[in-house]
């Protein structure tokens, strides 16, 4: 609730609650819009705002001109394995695309919102302990440490040298891991990169790959899917993930119960192989995942 009265408090100041009218409201919304806030989080910043004036009795004249704008009914979207190494490669081929590259690293593999990314400093890294603190999100529960894969660890080296190519060993704890203008002009690492140029990149990027809409968050939906399908617990997938939202882990629930089903089926087929045929394993299939590195060359 605090996270969500900090950027009314910013627009409407002191801003008596009388003269806070529908055109002050939509007012608001095009002000958000025009920040790249998304159609679901200013919903509920008017939504914070309606108790407000409801308090003041000031909503009931605003009510039957407010219409909630329209969300996405969806919670994300997974990427199948050749779609993850067609946007790996289309990012590998062009070098101004090399620090989208490195988030679209680390998104999938932290499970962490672009807006946490673009909030990351040296200092929240542990590079001895390889954890990454998340201090900065949309939530308190967001707030986290995430240990590092060795995926992740790749891609916080490859930033780390690229910011000390332009500033030497000096590396402040306050600069940002994902700094402004990087990729074009020497980056200023005491700004993050602004909006417009990450979704551009992004963007552009995707649509090269074959991937067009995809969203920078459906990265983080599809790590924790896999989680799910890797039989991660709530509490597991929510200490990792931060704030996950009762829909979404409705829909984790199931993917998780489509993992558990696809286990016992597997055991079926099996039993029946030995029963009929007593050759065993082999009958039953090789073990392998289809995600292993002999399947993607």
């Amino acid at each position: 609730m605090q996270e969500r009265g900090k950027p009314l408090c910013a627009y409407f100041g002191a801003t008596p609650l009388a003269r806070i009218g529908i055109d002050s409201v939509m007012g608001y919304v095009a002000h958000r819009k025009g920040q790249g806030i998304g159609n679901r989080t200013i919903n509920m910043e008017i939504g914070e705002l309606r108790r407000v004036l409801k308090r003041g009795k000031r909503w009931q004249s605003i009510a039957d001109d407010w219409k909630p704008l329209p969300e996405h009914s969806h919670v994300g979207r997974a990427l199948a394995l050749d779609e993850k190494l067609r946007l790996i490669r289309t990012a590998k081929s062009r070098p101004e695309w090399d620090t989208t590259r490195l988030a679209m690293m680390l998104a999938p593999n932290t499970a962490t919102r672009s807006c946490e990314l673009r909030g990351l400093r040296w200092g929240d890294v542990d590079f001895m302990g390889r954890m990454l603190t998340i201090r900065r999100s949309k939530t308190e529960a967001g707030e986290r440490q995430i240990p590092l894969n060795s995926d992740a660890v790749g891609a916080i080296l490859e930033l780390r040298e690229r910011i000390r190519a332009f500033f030497g060993d000096n590396v402040s704890p306050d600069w940002l891991v994902l700094p402004h203008a990087e990729g074009y002009f020497k980056p200023d690492p005491t700004r993050p990169m602004g909006l417009s140029g990450w979704r551009t990149a992004r963007r552009s990027l995707t649509r090269a790959a074959g991937l067009p809409g995809l969203r920078f968050h459906d990265l983080r939906h599809d790590t924790i899917t896999e989680l799910a399908g890797c039989q991660a617990s709530d509490q597991t997938i929510m200490a990792i993930a931060g704030h996950v939202s009762p829909p979404m882990l409705a829909h984790y629930w199931h993917v998780r119960l489509e993992a558990e089903r696809q286990a016992l089926n597997g055991l079926a087929t099996r039993s029946g192989s030995i029963s009929t045929t007593g050759s065993g394993a082999d009958d039953a299939g090789t073990g392998t995942s289809n995600w292993g590195p002999d399947n993607a060359s």
